[in-house]
């Protein structure tokens, strides 16, 4: 397997194709894919600023979709390019969210490391700004996260 760039455009099909309970998302800072060594795409990983505005520091990426076909050491492969990219552009903290069902076992071997449970959400939507329900809503979550003091480089939170 090798990671390969893709658009966002194919980053975002790829999701509608494969990813089990979220749409694609509207915006990203990147995406990255993985392929076969012959060229089949088999995973793709977007990034972009926070969701949750405390993490939106200009320092923090999240993973915000990460979807594969289900090819092994796929997901690993993606979060850890996702780490590389980041580190490079500048980031000092990158995280994501999994179902609290989820065991996180791809997240693991990418170096991250569970931080905090989210209570299930009824949804985003308010009166002043209504939003249609997705499948992320009414249920728990987990936060993880990856930092450079955690790798020993020095300085993140």
């Amino acid at each position: 397997m090798k990671s390969i760039p893709v658009t966002l455009q194919t980053a975002r099909a790829f999701v509608a194709w494969t990813h089990g309970h979220l749409p694609p998302p509207q915006r990203a800072t990147f995406a990255i894919g993985v392929a076969t060594e012959d060229g089949t795409l088999v995973g793709v990983v977007i990034a972009g600023r926070p969701v949750a505005r405390p993490f939106d520091d200009g320092f923090t990426i999240e993973v915000t979709r990460l979807a594969t076909d289900g090819t092994a050491n796929a997901c690993s492969a993606l979060l850890a390019a996702a780490w590389r990219a980041a580190r490079a552009m500048g980031y000092r903290l990158l995280i994501t969210y999994t179902l609290a069902t989820e065991p996180g076992t791809s997240l693991r071997a990418a170096g991250l490391r569970r931080v905090a449970e989210r209570p299930a959400r009824s949804g985003w939507n308010t009166p002043s700004r209504p939003r249609v329900a997705h499948g992320a809503d009414g249920v728990a979550r987990v936060l993880w996260e990856i930092t450079a003091s955690f790798l020993g480089e020095g300085g993140a939170r």
